[in-house]
């Protein structure tokens, strides 16, 4: 037997043996684990099914009508100088920081099968596109969960700030570890192409012509390669996104179980609060922000909170990773350098959250003294609307999100129509 081998074996005896554990663990305590499938199918049915549902549908018609071929044309430059990624990357960014994980990997995930991205550049789109959702962080947290509405852009800020300062960091270091390309000769520009000369104005706007030429084009090759039709695209979008939402269900419901079950573990050594934390969000990111939301341990304040929050978010759990892997199972896209991004990616959250915390304070409450009285009732008016959003999943753990989902399905479903008027006007001039 050789070394392969082997690790293969005794990967399998240690899966095997706590899936045993687990077995164990379940008809030792079935109505702890009842109840703890329960609240991560609540979690699932009311927050995530529809909050994703609306933009895996319609990035995958993105993808079908050649949008984000010329999405990636137009926004190329752009995404280069700064990131050192294909413009195609901005759409899965955007899906991903607007839907919610695991909409980012997803999105990936299609952008690598189909080769529009590079493995190296598809391992840092990955990294990049994995976020929470905004609804969830700007509503459901900090007026549902916390009842202090304005803490909600602070985490959303912190982590949203904290992965775009890690990749800038990361396409740093890769310039310096790449070598420089060969220095070419300098041709001095004549007198008549200095800048703000017209011949220079013109080149400007020649390239911003081709550019535009280039997205549409871009776009049309990429309609002309899928070749579906709308109902077929529109058909095999919801069908998909459907089956992926059910496995995502299917993990989440897995990581509640698994959270509940590893609490003993860690209850002779800290306070309640902290081992529900733990234990929480080491496993399902939503569970873990509720948990550090209810975290009344010694010391703690609502900065303190507010940054673990923020932290479990930026981490996302296994469940988050579990997601990953199997979005971008079928690619080369590896899932250890992802989730060693999340790990700093946590630490980050967790200290810009520190950082931001009083100059955004002071920013929030000079801008309502400088809109007073109108923007005094904001805050209010978001918590009387995440209020009567509670209820849905039991006890007024979750709000729910279908509400939202139907607005957002409405707006995202316009360009999409308008899209499928466009390629039948071109059909019926042919």
């Amino acid at each position: 037997m050789n070394a392969e081998e082997l690790k293969r074996m005794t990967k399998s005896v240690l899966l095997a043996f706590c899936s045993i554990l687990m077995v164990i663990a379940i008809i030792l305590q079935p109505d702890i684990a009842f109840k703890a499938s329960l609240q991560g199918l609540n979690l699932w049915w009311n927050i995530v099914f529809p909050g994703l549902l609306p933009f895996l549908v319609l990035y995958e018609i993105m993808l079908a009508f050649g949008l984000v071929h010329g999405l990636g044309a137009l926004t190329r430059p752009v995404m280069g100088r700064l990131f050192k990624l294909p413009g195609e990357g901005a759409a899965a960014i955007a899906v991903g920081w607007l839907g919610g994980y695991p909409a980012g990997a997803e999105a990936v995930s299609s952008l690598r099968k189909r080769e529009l991205v590079s493995r190296e550049q598809g391992q840092s789109l990955l990294a990049l596109s994995h976020m929470p959702s905004p609804m969830f962080m700007l509503v459901i947290i900090p007026a549902g969960f916390l009842h202090k509405p304005i803490v909600g852009l602070i985490i959303a800020s912190a982590v949203w700030l904290s992965a775009a300062w890690l990749m800038l960091l990361n396409r740093l270091f890769l310039a310096k570890t790449k070598k420089k390309p060969p220095q070419t000769e300098h041709i001095p520009a004549s007198a008549s192409e200095t800048p703000g000369e017209p011949d220079h104005a013109s080149r400007r706007s020649k390239n911003r012509l081709e550019l535009l030429t280039g997205a549409g084009k871009a776009m049309q090759a990429g309609r002309e390669a899928d070749g579906r039709s709308f109902g077929k695209v529109l058909g095999d979008s919801v069908s998909e996104s459907v089956q992926k939402l059910m496995l995502i269900g299917g993990f989440m419901i897995f990581a509640s179980l698994l959270a509940k079950l590893a609490e003993p573990l860690f209850a002779h050594l800290l306070h309640r609060s902290s081992y529900e934390l733990i234990s929480a969000s080491l496993v399902e990111s939503h569970l873990g922000a509720y948990a550090a939301s209810v975290m009344n341990a010694p010391g703690v304040n609502l900065v303190l909170i507010c940054s673990s929050i923020a932290a479990v978010l930026a981490w996302s759990g296994f469940s988050g990773a579990l997601q990953v892997g199997y979005a971008i199972s079928g690619t080369d896209l590896r899932l250890l350098p992802f989730i060693v991004f999340r790990l700093n990616h946590a630490m980050h959250a967790f200290a810009a959250t520190i950082l931001l915390w009083k100059p955004m304070n002071a920013f929030m409450v000079w801008l309502s003294d400088q809109a007073a009285p109108s923007f005094a009732g904001a805050p209010l008016q978001s918590a009387r609307l995440a209020d009567s959003l509670l209820g849905a999943a039991g006890g007024g753990l979750l709000p729910t999100l279908w509400l939202f989902s139907i607005s957002a399905a409405a707006i995202l479903a316009a360009p999409a129509a308008l899209l499928a008027l466009g390629a039948a006007l071109r059909s019926g001039r042919r």
